[in-house]
């Protein structure tokens, strides 16, 4: 079933959705009423196709819990048959093995040529000189020259082996596999001629892994078992080659309903944006829960991102009409958030970044109900948010034709009147109520010459700033903590009072959102600390990433800690209000996290790392990336990846892409340059780096791009998406879905992306997500090596600086405001103990364990976290933070792990890296 190319059963995204995100397999989704054919088969034993099933599971990198194989044993055949195909299915497009993966080169990277200049010579001179009728230009053959469907080059099939092409030889563009030469053949090749080269190259249509044996496994389970032996044999040892990082356990959904209903309770709660992924997540299971019963929408959404996106769902339903007024009054609490749902409603952005692709077409009922809404906030507030968005609304409100209903709504259209400029004729009945609105609040609105004009919140912040009057600023941001929080390193570079400072962000900062203190307290590190690099991620994700040195006077010391402490303090407090355990476990690990920020522009992708994290490199001496896309119809895509190669001081060593598909002596090794990705094949492309010899070469930094080549975006295509995999078989299928470590999907409308870094030196992969500025086609790593250069650096010494949060100190304020008994696991596998003492503050005793510093006992892993072993003299943990989550928790814990390995989402509640800032709230 892996890999083999076929068309794939469609997934229930719900079902989809609870496999990727905890690993909870729902059978009455997955099987869908699907029924697998046995026309003309006898009764086979059931064992056997749950053999096959296992298998099959191993193969994707994962494996069958207890729960979840006592359940499939008890189905009937076809059931199973059903289930097990709608789980393939789902592990199949998790890991990217849904899609046949076919390099330009077939029997990468054993055939890819040396010589990349000599190829391309090659291909010109074909291209250019080669004629139909006439000899080949290149060997001198006669009657071995034929035309390619659909391109129609002239291709010599002595010179390129079509066994090894799966493109064509000149233009790379894919080839119609079942047809591959056109009807009108040159007329000086004769029947046998023809027919041994299209022998030849059908040997394409099989995708490289398709093995017809494996894909009727469940359809006819008496051969599951020797299949199984086979891939057991072809292993070596006796079992499969899974990644051992990856390696995760699958278990039964117990109650499918009350799984959906958790999920969406978490994310609607969740502090922080939601990535592309979540919301996708939380539209299929608001899709499954459905709008009759709103039981599941609580009272307030903290996001007001995610707010929006619920919002527009259900002003859309007609089955809810009645109940618009008291969910818009419910859920609209300013003006922006009702520009917000409008960028909804016109399947816009509602994190405001982009303007919708359309303005929404708003009902009457639905524009009265909103301006009555609007009507109802308070003027300053209604005044200064519509300025704060001031272009956004100047599209938008014609299609709310604030001005219809001025009678009833005065304010309203007085408040749209300042920001569009409208004249004010006091001579008319219009321009006499604008006028009475502003005479009525003259401390926000003046008539002044013929227009309204206004002095809001924001610029008295300003003005009182630049006068130097920075208390009388702090006065005014204390009344919006979380404006003051963002503001804090400008208002500590100002201050000639820090007490006061110190004082009022005390008490301002405890109704101050998670997300933002955490990102607050990296900005005071950043100006306390040495001085480093400043880098800029763009909050709409679609701008390019930048850097520069900083420059900016660094803040006293003292003030610094001071700063510091209370942020930390206020943190370490909020977890100290959380649910106490006994016994919290840790991964020292963690360290290599940053805490997470930019979620709303993350990429989708199998291993949720957050941004600027490392991780060490897998084991094996070859790491492969991969590439994959298919195009939409009528419009040719050309995506390349590309490696580009640096010294540790950022100079450009080297390169490995389609301008050279070879290194060194193979120390990193193209797979070849397809320029066209049809379905249903689409296109792959590889590019295999051995760590060893690059590491000989010099070289310190490998930056992964991927470049579309003709400037075609990325979401105008049917799928794109890339990864890496660890230790590949080299002599095997090209894509071995478990040793994939990574796959992510490539979104939005950019058109260069760079995922990922490498230290060669440090042996780690750092995870950047990143968008790389480029305009026009023909990109390639040579035209932006000097670019790419200062970006790997920097990323990698910024991160490497400390100066983000790190989800070990999240881990630890949960820890030590929580659990007495705190158990760390280091690399090597040893744990040590921390006991909080009697008269120890929380503040110290996070601080001993932040810092690792002396543990109060050493401990062996062995009796804590083997499950055969039930003596211990400690609880299970009841909350833990993991790299690895393959140990045993107490039943209902609530653990976060980088990979989920073991851990039972029906046992244990899983947090994301998000839910370990979001739940840290007042």
């Amino acid at each position: 079933m892996v890999g083999t190319g076929k068309k794939q059963a469609t997934v229930n995204p719900v079902a989809l959705a609870l496999l990727r995100r905890s690993g909870l397999v729902a059978p009455g989704l997955l099987a869908g009423g699907r029924k697998v054919k046995r026309a003309g088969r006898r009764s086979v034993p059931l064992r056997n196709g749950l053999l096959a099933l296992e298998s099959d599971v191993l193969a994707l990198g994962y494996l069958i819990g207890p729960r979840l194989r006592g359940y499939l044993a008890g189905q009937e055949a076809e059931r199973l048959g059903a289930i097990g195909l709608g789980l393939l299915a789902g592990l199949e497009s998790t890991v990217g093995a849904d899609k046949p993966h076919v390099p330009l080169f077939r029997n990468f990277p054993r055939s890819v040529p040396d010589d990349t200049y000599k190829l391309y010579v090659h291909r010109l001179f074909a291209l250019l000189l080669q004629e139909s009728r006439q000899p080949c230009v290149l060997c001198g053959e006669v009657g071995t020259v034929h035309l390619l469907n659909p391109c129609a080059h002239l291709v010599c099939v002595a010179c390129w082996d079509l066994g090894d092409y799966s493109g064509c030889p000149i233009c790379h563009g894919r080839i119609d596999l079942d047809n591959p030469f056109l009807e009108r053949l040159p007329q000086n090749l004769d029947d046998d001629d023809c027919e041994q080269c299209r022998e030849r190259a059908l040997r394409l249509a099989r995708p490289v892994g398709d093995d017809p044996e494996r894909a009727s496994a469940i359809d006819d389970p008496d051969r599951a078992s020797a299949i199984g032996g086979q891939d057991r044999a072809a292993a070596g040892d006796g079992t499969e080659r899974p990644s051992a990082r990856r390696l995760a356990v699958l278990e039964l959904v117990d109650d499918l309903d009350a799984s959906v209903y958790r999920t969406v309770a978490t994310m609607l709660a969740r502090r922080t944006p939601l990535s592309p992924q979540d919301r996708d997540d939380l539209c299929a299971m608001l899709d499954h829960v459905g709008h009759g019963d709103l039981g599941w929408l609580p009272d307030g959404i903290p996001v007001r991102e995610t707010r929006a996106m619920v919002l527009g769902r259900l002003v859309a339903d007609p089955g809810l009409t009645d109940r618009v007024p008291d969910l818009v009054n419910a859920h609209i609490g300013t003006a922006t958030d009702a520009l917000r749902l409008l960028y909804v409603l016109g399947a816009g952005d509602p994190g405001l970044v982009t303007a919708p692709p359309k303005r929404p077409s708003l009902s009457r009922r639905l524009r009265r109900i909103l301006l009555s809404r609007l009507a109802a906030l308070p003027l300053p507030a209604l005044v200064e948010d519509l300025h704060r968005h001031g272009e956004a609304w100047l599209r938008l409100a014609e299609n709310l034709h604030p001005y219809e209903r001025a009678a009833r709504h005065p304010a309203v259209a007085a408040a749209f009147a300042t920001l569009r400029g409208t004249s004010v004729d006091t001579t008319t009945d219009f321009g006499r109520l604008l006028a009475g609105v502003a005479a009525e609040h003259p401390a926000v609105l003046r008539l002044y010459r013929g227009r309204l004009r206004t002095s809001g919140w924001a610029a008295r912040v300003e003005t009182a700033l630049v006068a130097g009057k920075t208390g009388a600023a702090v006065d005014l941001l204390a009344g919006r903590p979380g404006m003051l929080a963002r503001r804090l390193v400008e208002l500590a570079y100002r201050t000639d009072d820090p007490e006061a400072l110190l004082a009022t962000a005390g008490t301002a900062l405890r109704t101050v959102s998670p997300g933002v203190l955490v990102a607050a307290l990296g900005a005071v590190r950043a100006a306390t600390w040495p001085a480093g690099t400043r880098l800029y991620f763009p909050r709409g994700g679609r701008s390019r990433l930048w850097t520069e040195p900083d420059n900016r006077p660094r803040l006293a010391p003292d003030l610094g800690a001071a700063l510091e402490s209370t942020l930390s303090g206020e943190l370490l407090g909020r977890a100290a209000e959380l649910p106490p355990v006994e016994v919290a476990l840790l991964d020292a690990g963690l360290v290599d996290l940053v805490a997470p920020f930019a979620e709303r522009t993350a990429s989708s992708a199998l291993v949720r790392l957050p941004r600027g994290s490392s991780q060490p490199l897998p084991d094996g001496r070859v790491l492969r990336l991969f590439l994959h896309w298919t195009e939409p119809t009528d419009t040719r895509v050309d995506l390349d990846l590309s490696v580009a190669m640096y010294d540790a001081e950022g100079g450009f060593v080297g390169w490995c892409d389609y301008t050279r598909l070879q290194f060194g002596e193979r120390a990193a090794v193209h797979s070849g340059d397809l320029t066209s990705a049809p379905a249903p094949l689409g296109a792959s492309e590889f590019v295999d780096l051995d760590v060893v010899a690059l590491r000989k070469l010099g070289i310190r930094y490998l930056t992964m791009v991927v470049f579309s080549y003709n400037d075609v975006p990325f979401d105008a295509m049917t799928d794109a998406f890339a990864g890496f995999m660890a230790d590949p078989d080299r002599g095997r299928a090209v894509f071995d879905p478990s040793r994939v470590e990574q796959r992510f999907d490539l979104t939005g409308a950019i058109r260069t992306a760079t995922p990922l870094l490498i230290d060669l030196n440090e042996g780690r992969l750092r995870w950047v997500d990143a968008v790389l500025a480029g305009s026009g086609g023909q990109h390639s790593v040579y035209r932006y090596s000097r670019t790419l250069g200062r970006l790997t650096v920097a990323a990698d010494r910024y991160f490497d600086g400390g100066r983000r949060i790190s989800v070990w100190e999240l881990a630890c304020w949960h820890a030590a405001g929580r659990a007495g008994t705190v158990l760390v696991r280091h690399r090597n596998g040893e744990v040590v103990g921390y006991r909080r003492g009697r008269a120890e503050p929380a503040a110290a005793f996070a601080a001993r364990l932040t810092a690792f510093g002396p543990p109060d006992e050493h401990r062996s892993d062995e009796h804590l976290f083997d499950e055969r072993v039930v003596e211990s003299d400690l609880p299970l943990p009841g909350f833990a933070a993991l790299v690895d989550g393959d140990v045993e928790l107490a039943e209902g814990a609530r653990a976060y792990a980088l990979r989920r390995s073991r851990l039972d989402a029906g046992r244990v509640e899983l947090l994301d890296a998000a839910d370990l800032v979001g739940t840290l709230v007042r």
